[in-house]
C-alpha cells in the first residue's frame, strides 16, 4: 500500500463496495488550522476495539495522503507491534518521552504504511502512573510534547490504555476530541458514564474544549438480535453522537495485527478494511462540515 494515491487504487478495485474517496485540499485546508487534530480513542473496558481502531483509521487516514501520527499510550504496546514495529530494540518509546528523558523527535518512528508515524511504547509505559505522580503540569505532560509536532500532522491519533489512570488522563488533556469504541454487547454501557464524567472534568478542571468525536460500534455482527437491540439502545443514549459506520465482528481483522499491518495492506476487499475506509470518509466530512460552519459564521 504505497504511492501517491492509495484510495486512487481503491476506486480500481472490481467488486470493491466503496468507490475512491477523497478529499478536496480546497475544502478540508489541509494548508490551514485543521492541521493536528489530536483524537484520543479511549474507554476504560478492554477488548472493545480500541487499539484495532486506532491503527486502522490511522491507515485510512495516510490512504488519503493525510499525515499521521499513532501515540501508543497503552503498556501493552499492542498498537507498537500492530504496525508491524517490534519492542525492546532499543527504540525511544514514550515512556522516555514522558518523563523526559528523551526528546519526542527521537520517538518518531516510521512505519511501512505510507504516511503513518507511531510513537511506540511497551511495559515500562506502565510506571508513568507512579513517576508523573509528584511532578508539576503531570497531568499536562503529553499535550506539551505533542505541542512541538502538532503541526506536522493532520491527524493524531492517541491509544488510550484500558484504565482511567494518568495515561488516559494526559491523553484527554492532550485531545481536541476523543473517540468512544464501545463493542455491541450486553454490558456496552459499563464504565462509559465514568469515562463522561472524567472528560467533563477534564473540561472544568484543565481549560480543555475536548468534544465526542463520535461513538463507534465495534465487533458488529448484524445476524444477533442483541447486537441490533444494543445498537438501539447506543443511538438512542448518544443520539447524533454515533457513527453511521459500525465495524463488523472479522477473523480478518483479527488476524491482521498477528502479521504487523493495518488492514489495508493485509486484505483491502474485507469487510474490516471498507469499515474503516468509510469511519475515516465520515470523520473527514465532519471536518470539512464543522471547517464551513466556521467560515460562515466568520
Amino acid at each position: 500500500m504505497h504511492g501517491p494515491s492509495q484510495f486512487g487504487y481503491l476506486g480500481e478495485i472490481d467488486d470493491c463496495v466503496f468507490t475512491m474517496f477523497h478529499v478536496e485540499r480546497s475544502t478540508w485546508n489541509i494548508n490551514g488550522a485543521n492541521l493536528g487534530k489530536i483524537i484520543a480513542i479511549a474507554n476504560q473496558k478492554g477488548g472493545v476495539g480500541k487499539t484495532t481502531t486506532a491503527i486502522n483509521l490511522g491507515a485510512s487516514l495516510a490512504a488519503n495522503d493525510l499525515r499521521v501520527l499513532l501515540v501508543d499510550s497503552d503498556p501493552q504496546g499492542n498498537a507498537t507491534t500492530g504496525v508491524g514495529i517490534a519492542k525492546g530494540d532499543g527504540k525511544t518509546t514514550l515512556y522516555q518521552v514522558l518523563l523526559d528523558e528523551q526528546d519526542i523527535e527521537s520517538a518518531i518512528t516510521k512505519t511501512e504504511f505510507e504516511g503513518l508515524d507511531i510513537i511506540p511504547s511497551d511495559r515500562n509505559l506502565v510506571a508513568v502512573n507512579l513517576e508523573l505522580v509528584d511532578r508539576d503540569n503531570r497531568e499536562s505532560k503529553l499535550r506539551e510534547k505533542l505541542a512541538t509536532v502538532r503541526d506536522r500532522y493532520h491527524f493524531i491519533l492517541i491509544d488510550c490504555p484500558p484504565a482511567l489512570d494518568l495515561l488516559t488522563l494526559n491523553a484527554l488533556v492532550a485531545a481536541d476530541s476523543i473517540l468512544i469504541p464501545i463493542q455491541c454487547e450486553f454490558f456496552a454501557l459499563e464504565g462509559v458514564s465514568q469515562l463522561l464524567d472524567t472528560i467533563e472534568r477534564v473540561r472544568d478542571g484543565f481549560g480543555s474544549t475536548i468534544k465526542i468525536e463520535g461513538v463507534l460500534l465495534t465487533m458488529y455482527d448484524e445476524r444477533m438480535n442483541l447486537t441490533r437491540q444494543v445498537e438501539q439502545d447506543l443511538r438512542e443514549f448518544f443520539e447524533q453522537s454515533v457513527f453511521q459506520t459500525v465495524i463488523p465482528r472479522s477473523i480478518r481483522l483479527a488476524e491482521a495485527p498477528s502479521f504487523g499491518k493495518p488492514i489495508l495492506s493485509y486484505d483491502l476487499r474485507s469487510r474490516g478494511a471498507e469499515s474503516y475506509i468509510q469511519l475515516a470518509k465520515e470523520i473527514l466530512a465532519h471536518e470539512q462540515s464543522a471547517g464551513q460552519a466556521t467560515q460562515s459564521i466568520g
